[in-house]
């Protein structure tokens, strides 16, 4: 599904399934038969959190991935007039493993996880992730049976330290029990925000 905002084109990947990694992990991290929005999120992740970051590219591709929902945002290019893939994120459905620092709450209600959020480094300052992001979630509150049939609009996402502050201005509240941790040598911590879903009981 593509969504048209005024100069930024945003499609859907639903759970792309074993297609992404037939052969289990570790996987190619540019599969050649997935589809080309999961294709073009990969792109995107791997130019920021590999290039860019100098992150491992063997793990980019994980276990999340084949179960996962993906967001591409598209600008269209000024020389070629072809879109081209600028912003991503991922959303991960529960259940999930503990937390990175062992947290347990056998009480937390069921929730998805935000995770691979990257924006190409010449689209930044746009506000492509804030977009992006309210997109998705909006996306996923009015249709909260794509993710399961107890997600009450619990929302999580493992922020780099160095952008805990905009996910505040997204709604998102630090989580202290969480603390933080180390990934790929960059430092990380838990945010946690609740959705408002449709009523569906009427």
């Amino acid at each position: 599904m593509a969504t048209q905002g005024s100069h930024v084109q945003v499609e859907v990947q639903p759970p792309p399934g074993s297609i992404v990694a037939p052969n289990g992990f570790p996987a190619d991290p540019r599969p050649k038969d997935a589809p080309q929005v999961f294709l073009d999120a990969m792109d995107i992740r791997i130019k920021v959190f590999c290039d860019e970051q100098k992150c491992a590219i063997e793990p980019e591709l994980d276990e999340d991935d084949p179960k996962s929902w993906s967001w591409v945002a598209y600008q269209q290019s000024p020389e070629t007039k072809q879109k081209v893939p600028v912003s991503t994120l991922r959303i991960v459905p529960p259940p999930h493993p503990p937390h990175p620092n062992g947290f347990h709450d056998a009480s937390e209600e069921p929730y998805v996880k935000v995770t691979r959020v990257a924006t190409m480094s010449h689209a930044r300052g746009q506000g492509l992730n804030k977009f992006l992001m309210n997109h998705a979630l909006d996306y996923l509150a009015s249709q909260p049976g794509l993710i399961s049939s107890d997600w009450r609009g619990l929302v999580l996402t493992h922020a780099q330290v160095s952008v805990e502050g905009l996910y505040v201005k997204l709604g998102f509240t630090t989580d202290d029990r969480l603390g933080r941790w180390d990934e790929e040598g960059i430092e990380h911590l838990g945010m946690w925000k609740k959705l408002s879903l449709p009523d569906t009981t009427g």
